[in-house]
């Protein structure tokens, strides 16, 4: 029997009905099935406490037929949200913040977006957390960039929370899936935290992508990186490498290291943690992957190892015929979806690449999501 009484509901946790040990057995199976012609998939790596890991809370902020104001989840498939107000995956801290900002709206006359009716103010609230630094980011998601009683809202919210460091109001007037939208202004502090990682320093902005379980996150790039079996003497190239947080991780193994993000906010945030950590050997491009290693290979550039770590929809033919044309001596693929991960892989194996190891960490305990880094290296000249 599930914990959560909104297991059925939310759809977000979906084997929490399972023992956690069920729930690595499940996912072990699932990746021999899907990698296992391939390689040899090796355990599963999970928690020892699978709870309250996401770093990342973003609450929707609604109103019920009472006309009461609600923060929660959406319903699977839905827009319907279910009020929630402690979740066994999420940060305690974040929950917490996120009640007293829903239970604060009232008595300052803030209401919340009623999608049916179009009126309303607040929309989301997104919380992060420095896992390792304690720094905690709010960001308001409003319809309005106006804000009537902005500075004693922050103090009565400060007063609760001293331990927030920055606050952010972002304008999202469109309606639709996508949370936060391309308007921001900064209401208190420096719009963004930091938190460390493998003994380097992040800046996370609230648009920036960061991984939401800091504890497996670690294993994860350390396994990626002990993959690439750099010497000091390569060229690396970070593929779809966000803030740059496993090209900056790998920096002192390489002698350069070249990444590539489709986010410009990431981009900005990667050149600034390089040089946050002293990082000399890093350059970052804000630019498609798959168009940028494309231009790259037809001009003759070369990598030694290639670092990848696409979204769930995995990386194009394209990109991995550049790969290809580009000859580097590894790859290191991390997926967060193993079924299009199997599907590149094939295609890779075709190019003269060997897959020779599969690792999987359970990032996200309860749900059916896996993550996995795979090991590949050059049979022969593609």
């Amino acid at each position: 029997m599930a914990p959560c009484p909104n297991f059925r509901k939310c759809g977000g946790c979906q084997l929490q009905n399972l023992p956690y040990s069920e729930q690595l057995l499940h996912k072990q199976r699932q990746l021999v099935s899907l990698l296992g012609e391939f390689c040899h998939v090796n355990d599963i790596i999970g928690m020892d406490d699978p709870t309250h890991y996401r770093n990342k809370v973003c609450a929707a902020f609604g109103l019920d037929r009472q006309r009461h104001i609600i923060s929660g989840i959406y319903q699977t498939g839905s827009h319907s949200i279910i009020p929630v107000d402690e979740c066994m995956i999420e940060d305690k801290i974040a929950d917490g913040i996120i009640v007293d900002i829903r239970n604060m709206l009232r008595s300052f006359k803030i209401q919340a977006f009623d999608e049916r009716t179009g009126t309303g103010w607040l929309r989301h609230v997104l919380v992060r957390r420095g896992f390792q630094s304690g720094q905690v980011m709010v960001v308001l998601v409003a319809v309005s960039p106006i804000f009537k009683l902005q500075k004693p809202f922050l103090k009565k919210l400060t007063e609760l929370h001293p331990e927030i460091t920055t606050v952010v109001l972002n304008i999202n007037d469109r309606f639709g899936p996508v949370v936060l939208g391309s308007r921001e202004k900064v209401l208190l502090g420096d719009g963004y935290i930091e938190d460390s990682l493998l003994g380097l320093c992040f800046r996370i902005s609230p648009r920036s992508f960061y991984q939401i379980n800091p504890v497996q996150t670690e294993k994860l790039y350390s396994i990626a990186i002990e993959m690439a079996g750099l010497t000091g003497k390569e060229l690396v190239l970070d593929a779809y490498c966000g803030i740059g947080t496993i090209g900056l991780t790998a920096a002192d193994h390489a002698k350069q290291i070249v990444g590539v993000e489709l986010n410009r906010d990431a981009v900005q945030d990667a050149i600034g943690n390089a040089k946050h950590n002293g990082v000399k050997n890093a350059r970052f491009f804000a630019a498609d992957a798959t168009r940028w290693i494309s231009e790259a290979a037809a001009a003759g550039e070369r990598a030694d190892v290639i670092f990848m770590d696409p979204p769930r929809e995995g990386s194009t033919p394209q990109f991995l015929d550049s790969v290809a044309r580009m000859a580097p001596k590894r790859v290191v693929y991390v997926s967060c979806n193993p079924e299009t991960l199997a599907r590149d892989l094939a295609l890779l194996t075709k190019k003269g690449y060997r897959v020779e190891s599969s690792t999987p960490v359970d990032m996200f305990p309860h749900s059916e999501h896996i993550e996995v880094v795979c090991a590949l290296s050059r049979r022969h000249k593609a």
